[in-house]
C-alpha cells in the first residue's frame, strides 16, 4: 500500500494511533477475505491521506478460504478471473485449491501492505448512523469486552452466509446414527477416512468437490443427492495461459487472459439463457462421454432444471466421473426416510452403510456479517431495502456491500463496485460532502425481486433475509460484466438516485444535513 507524500504520518500510523485515542477512521472494512483485501488495496492506494481499518472476526485473514478445510476444497471458478485485476493469477492452475487461494490472499495482503491494517478477533455487532456528525459509530465485541469506534464510511465485506455454522436440515433418526456426522464448514482435524464408508449428501459444488477427493484417501464413498447438478470438466491446467505467458509480455498477456475467461464465461450464461435446450445437450453428451457406457446419465446427471437455474459445478480434469469409472464413488438419486445406527435407509428401502456421513447440504445465508444497522436511531430491515447497483442501500447513508455476481467469478464484480467506491468518494471530496444517501424511487411491493437471480436451496430457504431489487438500473442487478463494466466506471454518479449532503458536524437528525446542490433523478 502506498503511503502519503504529506510529512504528517501515513494512514497506518494513524490508524494505531487512532486505537488508543477516539477510535476513528475515515474508512472501515469489515471482512479481510478476498473481498475486503481487495477492498483495502484498491481504496488505500487512491486515498493514501485516509486512514483505513479492516476489522475481522476471526483471528486469521482468508475468509472463506481460512474457513474452509474439507478434503479437495477449491475454487469453482477459473483463477484468471477470480484473482484481483491489480494481481493476476499467475500460476498454471485454472481451478486452484484452498490453499494456494488462501496463500495468494495472504501475499497480497502481505505485499501492499494491508496485513497491518487489519485487526483480528473483532466481531461488529452494531453500526449505528447519525446524520448530524455524518458518522457510523460501530460497536465491537473483542476479547470478551465491548468496545466502539467511529468511521465516516462503512464497507462490509463479510459475504452473505454465516461463517460460525452451516445448514444441515433435521433427518429423522440422526441421534440413532453410530457413526461420525460432519458438515464440511466445520470438517474436523484429523478425520480419517481410510477404508471407511462415506456418505455425501448433497450434489452441489462442495459435494463434488469431496467425492473424488475423498476417493483418493482410501474411502468408499457414495454421493446421494435428491437432484442431480448440472456438472462440466474443466481442464485443471490452463495450457493457453502458459503458452502465452512465454510469448508474450506481463502487461500484455494478462489483460488478454482476464478478458478471454470473462467472455467465455458470458457467453456459457447467455446460451443457457437463451437456448437453454442446446446448453444441456452440451453438457449432457460432455458427461456422458466421461462416464462408462451404458451408466443410467439422465437419471444422475440429468437435473429438472435449466442451466444456471441453479450455479454450474466444474470439475477439474474430470475427477469425479473418473472416480466413478473406477469404482472408487458412486451415485445414488434419492430421498432419505431415515438415519439408522449403521448408514442411511431411503425411501426405495435401499440402505447405504455408512461410517461418516457428510452433510453438504448447504450454507445459512446472513447479511451484513450478522450486525444490527440502525440509521438516526431507526432500526434498519435491509430485506426491506432495494439495493443500488447491488453495492449499496437504499436510505442508507454511507455504506457498501461486498456482494459478487452468481454467474461469475466473485471478484469481477467486487472489482467493480471498489472502483465505483473510489469514485463517489471523490466526487464527495470534490463537492466537500461528506455523507452519500441512495434515494430510492416508489417502487410497489409486486416489482421488488429477490437480490440473487438462482434457484438453489441455500437461496430459497433464506431470501427473505437479503435485500430487493427494482425493475431497471440502477436500482437493478445486471448479472452482466459488460453492462456493469460501463455503469461502474463510466456511469454517470449524480443524477441516478445518489443524493450527497453536508452534515452540520454536530450529533443530530437527518434534518442537519445541507444539500450540495445535487439532483436525484430516480
Amino acid at each position: 500500500m502506498t503511503t502519503s507524500s504529506r510529512t504528517e504520518s501515513t494512514p497506518v500510523e494513524r490508524a494505531d494511533h487512532e486505537r488508543e485515542g477516539s477510535e476513528h477512521v475515515d474508512l472501515l472494512i469489515i471482512g479481510a477475505g478476498l473481498s475486503g483485501i481487495g477492498a483495502a488495496v484498491t481504496l488505500g492506494e487512491r486515498f493514501p491521506e485516509k486512514s483505513l481499518a479492516i476489522l475481522e472476526a476471526r483471528e486469521s485473514l482468508g475468509g472463506t478460504w481460512d474457513l474452509f478445510r474439507y478434503p479437495g476444497v477449491r475454487s469453482d471458478s477459473d483463477m484468471l478471473t477470480l484473482g484481483y485485476s491489480f494481481r493476476p493469477w499467475r500460476e498454471a492452475s485454472a481451478l486452484a485449491s484452498g490453499p494456494d487461494i488462501l496463500e495468494y490472499v495472504r501475499d497480497t495482503a502481505r505485499e501492499r501492505g494491508v496485513d497491518r491494517l487489519i485487526r483480528y478477533g473483532h466481531r461488529v455487532v452494531e453500526a449505528a448512523f447519525d446524520s448530524g456528525t455524518g458518522r457510523w459509530t460501530v460497536t465491537v465485541e473483542r476479547d470478551g469486552r465491548t468496545t466502539t469506534m467511529t468511521t465516516g464510511f462503512l464497507y462490509v465485506c463479510a459475504g452473505y452466509y454465516r461463517y460460525d455454522a452451516g445448514y444441515t436440515p433435521e433427518f429423522l433418526g440422526a441421534a440413532d446414527f453410530g457413526g461420525r456426522l460432519v458438515h464440511p464448514q466445520q470438517w474436523p482435524d484429523g478425520l480419517d477416512v481410510d477404508g471407511r464408508h462415506v456418505v455425501v449428501i448433497g450434489s452441489g459444488a462442495t459435494a463434488v468437490t469431496l467425492v473424488p477427493a475423498l476417493a483418493k484417501l482410501g474411502a468408499h464413498v457414495t454421493m446421494l443427492q435428491r437432484t442431480p447438478t448440472w456438472i462440466f470438466s474443466l481442464p485443471s491446467m490452463d495450457r493457453t495461459a502458459v503458452k502465452l505467458r512465454r510469448r508474450l509480455p506481463t502487461p500484455v498477456v494478462e489483460p488478454l487472459l482476464r478478458w478471454r475467461n470473462v467472455m467465455m464465461q458470458m457467453a456459457s450464461y447467455q446460451l443457457s439463457r437463451r437456448r437453454p435446450e442446446v446448453m444441456k445437450k452440451q453438457l449432457l453428451t460432455a458427461v456422458t462421454r466421461k462416464l462408462p457406457q451404458d451408466y443410467d446419465v439422465d437419471t444422475h446427471f440429468l437435473p429438472p432444471y435449466n442451466p444456471w437455474d441453479q450455479r454450474l459445478c466444474a470439475v477439474p480434469d474430470g475427477d469425479l466421473f473418473r472416480s466413478i469409472r473406477d469404482g472408487k464413488a458412486e451415485v445414488v438419486t434419492d430421498t432419505i426416510d431415515r438415519f439408522t445406527a449403521d448408514g442411511i435407509r431411503l425411501t426405495s428401502g435401499r440402505t447405504l452403510p455408512a461410517d461418516i456421513i457428510v452433510t453438504a447440504t448447504g450454507l445459512r445465508l446472513q447479511l451484513l456479517g450478522g450486525m444490527t444497522l440502525r440509521v438516526d436511531g431507526q432500526t434498519v430491515d435491509p430485506s426491506q431495502r432495494l439495493t443500488y447497483q447491488g453495492a449499496m442501500l437504499d436510505g442508507v447513508p454511507n455504506l457498501a456491500l461486498a456482494i459478487g455476481y452468481t454467474n461469475a467469478s466473485w471478484t469481477l464484480k467486487i472489482d467493480l463496485v471498489n472502483r465505483f467506491l473510489v469514485r463517489v468518494l471523490t466526487r464527495m471530496q470534490r463537492r466537500h460532502a461528506d455523507v452519500v444517501t441512495p434515494v430510492a424511487p416508489d417502487v410497489p411491493t409486486e416489482a421488488r425481486t429477490p437480490l440473487l437471480d438462482l434457484n438453489s436451496g441455500y437461496i430459497n430457504r433464506s431470501v427473505d433475509v437479503l435485500p430487493r431489487q427494482g425493475p431497471k438500473a440502477p436500482w437493478r442487478i445486471n448479472q452482466n460484466y459488460l453492462l456493469d463494466l460501463a455503469m461502474f466506471r463510466w456511469g454517470r454518479i449524480t443524477g441516478r438516485g445518489l443524493r450527497f449532503t453536508r452534515s452540520s458536524g454536530t450529533a443530530g437528525t437527518a434534518t442537519t444535513r445541507t444539500p450540495v446542490n445535487e439532483k436525484v433523478v430516480a
